[in-house]
C-alpha cells in the first residue's frame, strides 16, 4: 500500500505552542515522534522549529520530514510512536499568516448569487484582496460577530501556502512555488463590503478583516499530496444544513493563475496563503446569515475539516 501523506498541524500544550505531524488525521508531536521513530539518531536542526519556521526553508525540510513520515507511519513503529499522539481536540491554527491574499468572485454561479456582472475573462484579471493576521482563528475556535454587522456570511476556500520567495512566475511553473494546501473560511460582513458615503463603492476591509473572520486549517497538507488542486470538492455545513457543496475544478482563475498573477505585483514569501474563492452557497444568496449559536463545519477533499461556532461578540 502506497504511503497516504502527512500534514503539518499547531497545537496548544499547556501555554505553548509546539509542532505535531499529522499522520491517517492523528495529531503526533513532532519532536516526541522523532524521538520514537529515530532513537540512537542525533536530532535535526529543524525538530524544535514552528510551522511557520519551516515554512521558510520548505526545500531543505520537506525531504526530511516525508522520511520521518514515512517511517513512524510503518507497522513495525506504530508502538515506539504512540506516546507522541495529542488529542484533536489541542489542535491550533496551523500557524498564523502575515499575509492572506483573497480572490473575490471566482466562480461564476457565486458571481451570479451575489448579482455581480463579470467581464470575460480574456479582458479581465483576478480580483484580489487582504485579509489580516488578527483575523485568523483555529479550527475549533470561535467566530464572533461584532455588533457593527446584521448579515454575516460564511464563504469556504480552498487555500494555497507559498514555500519559496516568487517574483514574476510563469503560469506553467506557479504550482512549483506552493508548499502546502489547506482550508480557510473567509467570514464576511456583507453590509460591510459596500458603502454610500464615498464614490469607492465597496469596502473589502472593513467587510472582511474583523477579528476571528478567517478560520483556517485544521493542517498544512504538502502539495505534493493534492494531485490536482483544480480536481476537489469543498462544502460546508451550518447546524448541519450543507449550504456550500463546490469544485474547485469551477474556479474562473485556477490556482496556477492567481500566483502568477500575484507574483507580478509584489514578490510572494515562505507563508504566504492564497484564498482562492468560494463556490455558489453564501448566505447571501439565500438570504440567512449567521448567528449567535450556529456551527460552521467546512470541509476540502483530502485536506480535512474546520468547525467553527458562532457567538456575539459582546462590545
Amino acid at each position: 500500500m502506497s504511503f497516504p501523506g502527512f500534514g503539518l498541524a499547531s497545537y496548544r500544550r499547556g501555554t505553548l505552542l509546539r509542532t505535531a505531524i499529522v499522520l491517517s488525521g492523528r495529531l503526533f508531536d513532532l519532536r516526541e515522534t522523532w524521538h520514537g521513530a529515530c532513537a540512537g539518531e542525533a536530532p535535526p536542526a529543524w525538530l524544535e522549529q514552528s510551522v511557520a519556521d519551516l515554512l521558510q526553508h520548505w526545500q531543505e525540510v520537506e525531504p526530511p520530514l516525508l522520511r520521518l513520515a514515512e517511517r513512524a507511519a510503518a507497522a513495525d513503529m506504530r508502538q515506539a510512536v504512540a506516546s507522541a499522539a495529542r488529542p484533536l481536540n489541542d489542535i491550533a491554527p496551523p500557524f498564523i499568516p502575515a499575509r492572506v491574499f483573497c480572490a473575490a468572485s471566482n466562480y461564476i454561479e457565486h458571481a451570479n448569487e451575489m448579482g455581480t456582472a463579470l467581464a470575460a475573462k480574456a479582458s479581465s484579471r483576478p480580483y484580489m484582496f487582504l485579509k489580516t493576521a488578527s483575523s485568523i482563528i483555529g479550527p475549533n475556535d470561535t467566530v464572533r460577530i461584532p455588533p457593527e454587522t446584521k448579515t454575516p456570511d460564511w464563504e469556504v476556500e480552498l487555500a494555497a501556502v507559498i514555500g519559496r520567495r516568487t517574483r514574476r512566475v510563469s503560469v506553467e511553473q506557479a504550482l512549483d512555488c506552493i508548499a502546502a494546501y489547506t482550508i480557510v473560511n473567509d467570514v464576511s460582513a456583507r453590509d460591510l463590503t459596500r458603502r454610500n458615503d464615498y464614490p469607492f463603492k465597496h469596502d473589502w476591509f472593513q467587510g472582511k478583516n474583523h477579528d476571528t473572520f478567517c478560520p483556517i486549517g485544521p493542517w498544512l497538507v504538502p502539495a505534493r499530496f493534492v494531485r490536482d488542486p483544480q480536481a476537489l470538492r469543498l462544502r460546508l455545513s451550518v447546524n448541519g444544513e450543507w449550504m456550500q457543496d463546490g469544485n474547485t475544478a469551477d474556479m474562473i482563475w485556477t490556482v496556477r493563475e492567481q500566483v502568477a498573477y500575484l507574483s507580478t505585483i509584489v514578490t510572494l514569501m515562505p507563508g504566504d496563503v492564497i484564498a482562492t474563492g468560494t463556490p455558489t452557497g453564501v448566505g447571501m444568496g439565500r438570504g440567512v446569515f449567521l448567528k449567535a449559536g450556529d456551527v460552521m463545519l467546512a470541509q476540502i477533499e483530502g485536506l480535512g475539516e474546520i468547525r467553527n461556532p458562532v457567538e456575539a461578540e459582546i462590545p
